[in-house]
């Protein structure tokens, strides 16, 4: 896939579709399949076109929603979905600031020089979000090129979105998240050295790298691990501000992976949330915290030995 970025210009039209795509749920996919269908069907190319950061956060960083997915993981996933372009614009105030017809004309029309536009129902866009889907066709009939949108689409009565994801991922719910999303909810992260508490009492974790400031999910997990064999290893992970140990304490994502005695320094993992076992507890001292964990552990095993039975 190929990663663009700014107003310059990538090679030859495109069929393109518009938005954040955090998560990347099912609602997500179905556009994504509708636009490969009709860019095979024109003989274009796939385009996604995305804001970095998202417009919440520039606008307003303390209320914007916790991020589920960072740049490179949105990517990744938009890769895995087989779009051959990602196009990236700097969320800044000068963008801000562009009145709908000219972002339309600067990024859809002479940066991408899309032929066919997809974008959700909901889709608004320019300064103070003044366009609209009607706007988008009109300015399409202008300058030549198609326009679509798709209706909602919902999962057992819930519509998906982005927002029900966050919600059923703050509640503990990972069944109606994996449900959302088509797939477990995961954080991708470099493996980095940590205080080595974990195997001095036993339960040595990989740390891995959160790009996420604020994790829209904390507790205790049953999870798995992908990137250290071919298929993924069973474990339970942490993540959260880890009060036993220390005060004030940054979110830290910890995975304990059974039976494995290596050094995973430097690799890249992902960590799949299959289950919340519980929240993070504050533990008068460390053997409590050393029998809790033992206990999450036992439990993480009964889960896979019940799912896999």
């Amino acid at each position: 896939m190929q990663i663009t970025h700014g107003f310059t210009s990538p090679d030859g039209p495109c069929a393109l579709t518009i938005g954040n795509f955090d998560g990347l749920h099912r609602g997500h996919l179905a556009m994504l399949e509708k636009l490969k269908a009709e860019a095979l069907a024109r003989g274009l190319p796939t385009c996604v076109l995305t804001f970095e950061p998202h417009p919440r956060e520039f606008f307003s960083p303390a209320q914007a929603p916790t991020r589920l997915t960072s740049l490179r993981e949105k990517a990744e996933l938009l890769q895995a979905a087989g779009v051959d372009r990602l196009h990236v614009l700097r969320f800044n105030q000068t963008l801000a600031a562009l009145s709908p017809e000219t972002f339309i004309e600067r990024a859809v029309v002479k940066t991408l020089g899309a032929r066919w536009v997809l974008v959700g129902d909901d889709f608004r866009f320019g300064a103070k979000r003044a366009g609209d889907f009607a706007l988008l066709k009109a300015a399409g009939a202008q300058h030549g090129f198609e326009t679509e949108f798709l209706p909602t689409v919902t999962v057992e009565g819930v519509r998906s979105s982005s927002t029900a994801v966050r919600e059923a991922l703050a509640a503990g719910d990972m069944d109606t998240a994996t449900r959302l999303l088509g797939r477990p909810y995961s954080i991708t992260g470099r493996v980095f050295h940590g205080d080595k508490l974990g195997r001095s009492i036993g339960f040595p974790t990989a740390n891995i790298q959160l790009r996420h400031n604020r994790p829209p999910l904390s507790g205790i997990y049953v999870v798995e691990v992908w990137g250290i064999n071919s298929a993924p290893l069973q474990g339970v992970a942490s993540l959260g501000v880890r009060p036993t140990v220390r005060e004030n304490g940054r979110p830290t994502l910890e995975a304990f992976v059974f039976d494995l005695d290596r050094d995973l320094y430097g690799q890249r993992l992902r960590v799949d949330f299959l289950k919340k076992l519980r929240d993070e507890e504050k533990y008068p001292d460390l053997p409590s915290l050393v029998a809790q964990i033992q206990l999450d552990v036992t439990n993480a095993k009964s889960y896979f030995a019940t799912r896999h039975g």
